[in-house]
């Protein structure tokens, strides 16, 4: 749990971003997105709807995924933050950006980021590969894309666990 916030408000935090140690002293209202993108310059991170409907800010947390957009900074006080840029870091995270991309999982690439972050999440699984298509396009729908119709999306992740 972060310490209380000092004389200007601020509260001391450090936690782990893509492997790094980072100490900061942040806002107790500043969003997780807000910090990724503003201060430690991970633009990967988007910023979408801002309400947590629309997944393009994932970033996994702790290993899970988790929506910066509605994560306070102080939350992620003693954690681990993996954003897009830190996805390289994981065991299938070559095999998946290569299945987007013969796949054609992206069209303007908005969403893709947070695809990635989730599908990550989701082959990285141990269980993945007994969940049925639908299952896993259930888990894929946490994530919007308006452009591609999930087909790609789906043809990647499938192509990653068989």
């Amino acid at each position: 749990m972060p310490d209380e916030p000092d004389a200007d408000g601020l509260t001391e935090i450090s936690l782990t971003v893509n492997g790094e140690s980072v100490t900061a002293r942040v806002p107790a209202d500043q969003r997780l997105v807000d910090f990724l993108r503003d201060e430690l310059g991970l633009s990967g991170t988007k910023i979408g709807c801002e309400v947590g409907f629309c997944g393009v800010c994932s970033v996994l947390l702790d290993g899970t995924p988790a929506g910066s957009c509605h994560t306070l900074t102080v939350l992620a006080d003693g954690r681990d933050v993996v954003t897009a840029e830190g996805l390289a870091a994981r065991e299938r995270a070559g095999e998946l950006r290569r299945a987007f991309i013969e796949e054609g999982a992206f069209q303007c690439g908005f969403c893709t980021s947070g695809q990635l972050v989730m599908a990550s999440a989701l082959v990285d699984t141990p269980d993945a590969g007994e969940l049925t298509a639908g299952e896993r396009a259930s888990r894929m729908a946490l994530t919007l894309c308006r452009c591609t119709g999930y087909y790609g999306i789906q043809r990647a992740i499938d192509r990653v666990l068989t």
